[in-house]
């Protein structure tokens, strides 16, 4: 599980953060579709701790070297805390559920 937080660079301008943003939601959405990435989602309360991955991996290498694939973490705008973690076997099958039930698709 990664928990990211707010990172050391956040004096961008709009047009980076925008720019930023989108590389990073394109991230998780390749990391979904390879099935490395069972969840994801942004913490809407406005402090440091900005959101969440669950990594569908056996190493918390393995799941560092897919965090630092992130363009958000690359450019210094989120850093993330790994921690091991076990969950419910049934989160693995949280796309598909979400495929079925969502009002909207995220746009490739």
């Amino acid at each position: 599980m990664a928990l990211l937080k707010a990172g050391p660079k956040i004096d961008h301008d709009s047009a980076t953060v925008a720019a930023i943003q989108e590389a990073h939601l394109k991230n998780i959405l390749r990391l979904a579709v390879e099935g490395k990435l069972i969840l994801a989602g942004p913490f809407l309360d406005g402090v440091d701790l900005r959101g969440i991955f669950v990594f569908n991996v056996e190493t918390l290498k393995e799941a560092r070297i897919l965090t630092e694939s992130d363009p958000a973490v690359q450019s210094g705008r989120l850093v993330m805390e790994l921690h091991p973690w076990y969950g419910p076997a049934s989160l693995v099958q949280v796309e598909a559920m979400n495929e079925r039930i969502a009002k909207r698709k995220m746009v490739e």
